[in-house]
């Protein structure tokens, strides 16, 4: 998925995702006057950071299950991978490295194969940059994404009406549940204009001011690529999990989606799938390939 909440539950919706209420974690509600909103969502908002940050300084296992649906719900097929995650090259996508697929570990040789080809990009990621000025676009790349995450963040408190709802016992957390609802104002950024097609409702962690869950669903069709590419249909919903790692970070926990839309305006796609991360570590130089036990 890409890009942590909140831009990342829109960037990412080529994948969308719904959870079956049977496997969401049930809230309970906590008797209690909510706090303030101004400086409860001020706090909120200095916590918004993408999953891509929150991971940079980990290794973990994600676990991908992928189902392709017919008319009726029926599955047709199924795929199961399971990578190791490496943090990726500055301003790229992280490292996955295939070790299992659909029950089976990935020969030796094809591991030694993704290794060969990992070095060669981090090579090639060094020459690209050894310059003073490819250093300083690099740097600049790196600025104009972050100038975007910010104005996307902006754009999010501005399109949409935020009600804090009550206070939900959660995993364990005492939470604030909030209702975010498109208002009508017109977007100023182009990851705005994506996300005044979803509603969201999200747990946030009182103390810790952080996002433990979200669930987005789209009350329009979606287009991408003008149309031409591909359509989300009105409808389609999108989980995301986080947990306490470590007892000092929220990280990615589970993903669980179902997605239902036409590609190339032809094709019409059902898709339902889970992707579980677990197996935390701090990354350092000395990492090896082989991902250690969870941390708690």
């Amino acid at each position: 998925m890409v890009r942590g909440f909140p831009v990342s539950w829109i960037l990412a919706l080529s994948l969308v995702a719904a959870v079956p209420a049977q496997e969401r974690p049930v809230p309970s509600a906590v008797e209690g006057p909510l706090p303030d909103y101004e400086p409860f969502a001020a706090k909120v908002k200095e916590h918004l950071a993408t999953d891509q940050e929150r991971q940079s300084g980990y290794v973990f296992v994600e676990r991908r299950t992928e189902q392709r649906l017919d008319g009726s719900g029926r599955v047709t097929g199924e795929t199961v991978k399971v990578f190791e995650v490496y943090p990726g090259l500055e301003g790229e996508e992280r490292y996955r490295r295939l070790i299992e697929e659909n029950g089976r570990p990935v020969a030796t040789k094809e591991l030694a194969k993704q290794d060969r080809d990992r070095k060669k990009d981090v090579e090639e990621f060094a020459r690209r940059t050894a310059s003073p000025a490819a250093r300083q676009k690099h740097t600049r790349e790196m600025d104009r994404q972050r100038r975007r995450y910010a104005a996307a963040i902006d754009d999010l408190f501005r399109i949409y009406d935020i009600r804090m709802v009550r206070r939900d016992r959660l995993d364990g957390h005492d939470t604030i549940f909030a209702t975010l609802t498109p208002n009508g104002v017109k977007p100023r950024t182009d990851d705005g204009k994506i996300m005044a097609h979803f509603n969201a409702r999200a747990w946030i962690s009182e103390s810790d001011y952080e996002l433990v869950r979200v669930e987005i669903d789209a009350v329009k069709d979606l287009s991408f690529g003008m149309g031409l590419l591909a359509r989300v249909h009105k409808g389609t919903l999108a989980t995301f999990e986080r947990r306490k790692v470590n007892n000092e970070a929220w990280l990615p926990g589970k993903v669980t989606w179902t997605a239902s839309g036409r590609l190339l305006l032809l094709r019409r796609l059902r898709l339902r799938g889970v992707s579980e991360f677990s197996a935390y570590r701090k990354f350092t130089v000395e990492t090896d390939w082989q991902v250690g036990e969870p941390e708690r």
